[in-house]
C-alpha cells in the first residue's frame, strides 16, 4: 500500500468516527503501527487536517477538510455512479435530475481514465415496473421533510375511507412499487405510514412540529424494532410448539 492510499484510508477511517478513537484502534484498522499511525497524523496534520488528539486520548477529524473528488477509489466511483442510476430510476423528477447533476459535476474533476470509466461502467439497474401515479409532486413531500413543517393531508386508505389529517412527515421511503411517507399523525397521535399514490393533497402549514425530526425518526426505528421483535419471537414461538395430532 503506497503511503498516499494509507492517508486517503486514515481520513476515511477518521470520517466515519463522530467522537475520538484510540490510536490503537486506528492502527489495527489500518494494519499498521502506532509508530506510523503517529506519523501520518502528523503529515495529515501539516497538510491543513483538523485532527485534533494525542496519545492516550484519542483522535477526532472535526468538520471543515474536503477531500478532492479525484481521490474516489474504482469501487467508489462505481458506487456512485450505481447509486445515481438507481435514483434517476426510481426516484422522483427533481431527485433523478439532481443525482444527475451532482455525477456530472464529480466527473468534471476526475482523471480522463475514471471518467471514462462511468460511460463504460458495467453496472446497470433494471428498470423497474411502473409505479402507481401519485397526484402530488414527491419533492414537495421531501421539502417538508427537510423543514419539519406541519402538513395538512387529505388521504384514501385502501378500504376507500377518506379522511382530512394534520400530520408530520419525517421519512419518505421508496420501495419496488410504491413510495411510503412514515409521519406522526396528529388525530390518530400514533406513527402512520401513507402510501404516496394514495395521498389526494398536500398542503404545507407556516409552523414546524414541535419535536425535531431526528428524535422522531429515532423513535419510530424504536418502534418498528420492537414490533419486529415480537414478531420474530411469536414466529419462533409457534415453530416450537407441540403439534397435537388426534387420530380418530
Amino acid at each position: 500500500m503506497s503511503r498516499a492510499t494509507r492517508l486517503l484510508d486514515l481520513l476515511q477511517l477518521l470520517r466515519r468516527h463522530r467522537y475520538p478513537v484510540s490510536g490503537a484502534e486506528l492502527a489495527r484498522e489500518l494494519d499498521i503501527s502506532l509508530r506510523t499511525l503517529y506519523r501520518d497524523i502528523g503529515a495529515l496534520q501539516a497538510q491543513g487536517a483538523h485532527i485534533e488528539g494525542e496519545p492516550g486520548v484519542g483522535y477526532v477529524l472535526r468538520p471543515g477538510y474536503m477531500l478532492p473528488p479525484l481521490m474516489l477509489s474504482q469501487e467508489e466511483l462505481e458506487a456512485l455512479v450505481l447509486g445515481v442510476r438507481w435514483v434517476a430510476d426510481r426516484g422522483d423528477a427533481r431527485l433523478g435530475a439532481a443525482a444527475q447533476n451532482a455525477l456530472t459535476k464529480i466527473v468534471a474533476v476526475l482523471p480522463k481514465d475514471l471518467a471514462d470509466e462511468i460511460d463504460t461502467s458495467g453496472l446497470l439497474v433494471v428498470p423497474s415496473w411502473s409505479t402507481p401515479p401519485s397526484r402530488i409532486d414527491l419533492g414537495d413531500i421531501r421539502a417538508s421533510i427537510r423543514s419539519e413543517c406541519r402538513v395538512e393531508v387529505r388521504y384514501t386508505d385502501l378500504k376507500e375511507v377518506t379522511t382530512d389529517r394534520v400530520v408530520w412527515p419525517i421519512a419518505l421511503g421508496f420501495f419496488e412499487h410504491i413510495r411510503m411517507v412514515v409521519v406522526w399523525c396528529e388525530m390518530r397521535q400514533a406513527f402512520r405510514h401513507l402510501r404516496a399514490d394514495r395521498i389526494i393533497s398536500w398542503s404545507p402549514l407556516e409552523n414546524r412540529y414541535p419535536k425535531r425530526r431526528a428524535v422522531l425518526l429515532k423513535a419510530w426505528k424504536t418502534e418498528r424494532d420492537e414490533e419486529h421483535a415480537q414478531y420474530e419471537a411469536a414466529v419462533a414461538a409457534k415453530a416450537a410448539a407441540p403439534v397435537s395430532a388426534t387420530v380418530q
